[in-house]
């Protein structure tokens, strides 16, 4: 079973904020050996411990759980690191500019992970006028089609949502160098660099 969180990231946070184990087990109300236990890989925090302990480290819970701190250098300023997240059962999408915990009707939402676009999801780019004109050479039907194509660059997203039965093409003003993407509803995240 793989742990949802390190002692040694519990250990440094604490030890950064000056802290001792029986001072931060007093402000959680657990005892100094449970602490210890923490940091020495011989137990874990109790997950209903999980938000006040990331309080106190003055971190989220995202940082926390993944044992990386973000200094706010404004990191996630940059459109291209977007990550996409698509609910299984409403196909509700969304669209961060960072890691972020997501979910939707009751399903804790991976980021998706986008693979070159392929063969079957063959994706063409024409020059119309002043756009380009996107295709994406794939079926539209009820069970098996593409749900959005995306363009982003380091200062803009393009975001256009298809649906079954319609076409699976769009006009877009594509602007310097950027990544077109595109998902299936059975195959996942694919992506074009442009």
């Amino acid at each position: 079973m793989d742990n949802y969180i390190t002692g040694a990231t519990i250990k440094t946070l604490r030890e950064k904020k000056r802290f001792t184990q029986t001072q931060l087990a007093d402000m959680l109300g657990v005892s100094s050996k449970a602490v210890s236990k923490w940091e020495t890989a011989k137990g874990l925090p109790d997950i209903s411990l999980i938000e006040p302990l990331s309080k106190i480290l003055g971190v989220s819970v995202m940082e926390l759980m993944s044992g990386n701190t973000v200094t706010n250098k404004n990191v996630s300023s940059n459109i291209l690191r977007s990550k996409f997240y698509v609910c299984p059962l409403c196909g509700n999408i969304v669209r961060s500019m960072g890691d972020v915990a997501v979910s939707c009707c009751g399903i804790t939402l991976p980021a998706l992970e986008a693979e070159e676009a392929d063969n079957e999801h063959r994706i063409t780019v024409e020059k119309v006028e002043d756009e380009h004109f996107i295709t994406v050479n794939h079926e539209m039907t009820k069970s098996h089609y593409i749900s959005f194509i995306a363009y982003l660059t380091t200062d803009r997203v393009q975001f256009v949502k298809l649906y079954p039965e319609g076409n699976a093409d769009t006009r877009i003003q594509l602007r310097g160098r950027g990544v077109l993407y595109i998902y299936c509803n059975k195959h996942g995240l694919m992506k074009k660099k442009i």
